[in-house]
This record gives C-alpha cells, structure tokens and sequence, in this order.
C-alpha cells in the first residue's frame, strides 16, 4: 500500500483525477477505470507526473451507495484512491486514504468542526490513511457546489496576502496538507502568483485544483510550487481529454 502523504511529499509531481460518485454510476466504473488509463499515460509522459491518485467525493451523495462504487473502481485500478468527502458519511474502507477536511476558508462551525466530530467515531478503528487537510475555497468566477452546501464564501483572488495567512495558519494548527480549491468547473484557475506565495510561505504539501483545463495551466501550476495538481471537469466532459 502506498504512504500517501510520504508519496506527496517526497515525489516533484502528483495528479489526482477527481470523480464525484454521483456523476458516474456504478455501473459504468470499470469502463471508467480502463478508458481512463490512456489518458493517464499520455499526461504522465507530457507533465512528468511521478505519481498519481483517484480523489472521489463529491458535496452531496444522496443517491449513491459510496462504498460500493469505492469498492467497484478498487477492484478495477491499481491507482491508490484518496477520499476527498463533502460530508462524514462519505467513508469507505475500501479506499486507501482519507482527507480530513477543514474547510479554513469559511467561518461555518459545521465544516470547522461538526462534520470532523461526526466521522471521528467512525475513524477510530479506520485502515485508511487519515491524512489532516487544510482546504481553502478560492473564487473561480462562479458559484461553486461547495459554496452552497457550505453556506460559506470564496476568499478572493485579490487578496493574496489574506490567502496566504489563511494557507500559513492551517500548518500552525497541525495539517499536513494544504488544498487551494477553486471549485468544480471554475471560470478561473487560482492564480500562478496565489500558488507561488502560498508554496514559498508553507513548508508542507500544496494541492491545487479547479478550473485547470489546459497541459499549459498545469506546467504553470507545477512550477509555481504545486506539489500536486487536481483535474476533475476536463476529465469529467471528455475521458480523452490530452490537454
């Protein structure tokens, strides 16, 4: 089994496929898992990606058995899965690791808190690797389903001292990874300059993800200090996507 955090932190270069259980149905994971692998080879030749990971979550998960579709894509890949949950009812031992989210960027005791409370009693006995993640929403230019179902808003790209202090005390309360999150679909990326300031600020993991829809944006993403990068939308809409 992999040491995912290890991974992250000792590899150059990370990227995560994020899959939101309730766009894809059960059924048609396999298929998934298989189409996916060409796309995942072509990037790994033209980004240099060391390693790479499936996140899967999604801001609701209302009707979809998580664990089976977890369990599913595990019987059909070799790629370590990470859950990245929009809420504590998203766990699933069939995975390989867990963010456990506190979402930094909002002011809502419910995902400062309550939801961590909440999945603690199931994760007392957990195989999964937990690994603790400071997650700060950034404005991508829409509405985002995190925004909603959270009821908090984006820290602006403007203030990019206020998103550095933010990145900076998530590590001095103890998380081992920092994730700069534009949104599902985001209009734009976090900016270069975010990512640049933030990774010269912290010296744990930085994750970066949405609204990246370009080899381009990645390679900049990647320079600007991003240990590893999130593709969810681009993959989502097309399973060939190269890029």
């Amino acid at each position: 089994m992999v040491d995912i955090l290890k991974s992250i932190t000792n590899t150059n270069r990370s990227l995560a496929i994020l899959i939101d259980p309730e766009k894809m149905k059960v059924g048609t994971v396999s298929a998934f898992a298989k189409a996916v692998f060409t796309t995942i080879t072509i990037l790994k030749e033209k980004l240099h990606v060391e390693q790479f990971y499936f996140f899967t979550g999604g801001s609701t998960m209302e009707k979809t058995d998580f664990d089976l579709w977890i369990q599913t894509l595990k019987e059909n890949t070799e790629i370590p899965i990470v859950i990245f949950p929009g809420s504590h009812t998203q766990l699933s031992e069939n995975a390989d690791g867990l963010l456990f989210i506190n979402l930094l960027s909002g002011r809502n005791p419910e995902y400062l808190v309550e939801q961590q409370v909440h999945a603690a009693q199931q994760l007392r006995k957990t195989s999964l690797e937990i690994i603790p993640t400071g997650y700060l929403l950034i404005d991508g230019g829409k509405e985002t389903a995190v925004q909603r179902v959270s009821k908090t808003r984006p820290l602006t790209q403007k203030d990019i001292s206020n998103i550095v202090n933010h990145a900076y005390a998530a590590q001095l309360m103890g998380n081992q990874l920092i994730y700069l999150e534009a949104g599902s679909g985001a209009k734009h990326a976090v900016s270069k300059e975010i990512v640049r300031d933030v990774s010269n600020q912290i010296n744990i993991p930085l994750i970066v993800g949405g609204g990246l829809r370009t080899i381009r944006q990645i390679e900049e993403t990647f320079k600007a200090g991003a240990n590893m990068v999130v593709i969810g939308t681009a993959i989502e809409e097309n399973i060939n996507w190269k890029g």
